[in-house]
């Protein structure tokens, strides 16, 4: 009966313990790296036989319009973005400076539509947003054409939109 009470007394120690551990373990992820973004690729058409191929940008500042937030600072060889959207708005405004040092005029700028879906995510995250892309324009200063591919931003890198550059070889 001793032995008994005393596995009891084991096992009871032992689900404390587990329970403890798995209740203080930090399960939720609120950085901005769980954050859904617009993820674009870069391409560019042969004019001659209409083939698609991958393209990069040689140098590109990305800013959002309306506000002083630099999103991607003079980056080179850029063949894909990971670009965030608003959450206080239904319209994002991004102006794409394609070398921006010594000809800040040379961009192109998006406004992209989106719905803005907010939902409960945990009491430790609050509140997220789920964003569904609804439609693209665009000026037309080196951008050819834009293509939506996904209209959800997502984590995992899928491809939102293709960005289709006037061909340069």
């Amino acid at each position: 009966m001793r032995h008994l009470l005393h596995l009891f007394s084991l096992l009871l120690v032992a689900i404390v313990s587990i329970s403890t551990f798995v209740a203080c373990s930090d399960i939720d992820d609120c950085s901005i790296a769980g954050r859904d973004m617009m993820n674009c690729l870069v391409y560019s058409i042969n004019p001659e036989n209409n083939q698609v191929a991958t393209d990069t940008i040689y140098s590109l500042t990305v800013t959002a319009l309306g506000t002083d937030s630099v999103i991607i600072n003079n980056q080179t060889n850029v063949e894909n973005l990971s670009l965030p959207l608003s959450f206080v708005s239904d319209t994002t405004i991004l102006v794409f400076h394609y070398d921006y040092a010594n000809n800040p005029a040379d961009a192109d700028t998006i406004y992209v539509a989106q719905n803005n879906t907010p939902f409960f995510e945990s009491m430790e995250c609050g509140y997220s947003v789920v964003q569904t892309i609804l439609g693209v324009t665009y000026t037309k200063h080196q951008l050819d054409s834009i293509n939506i591919r996904n209209n959800n931003a997502n984590t995992d890198g899928t491809e939102n939109i293709r960005l289709f550059y006037r061909y340069r070889y």
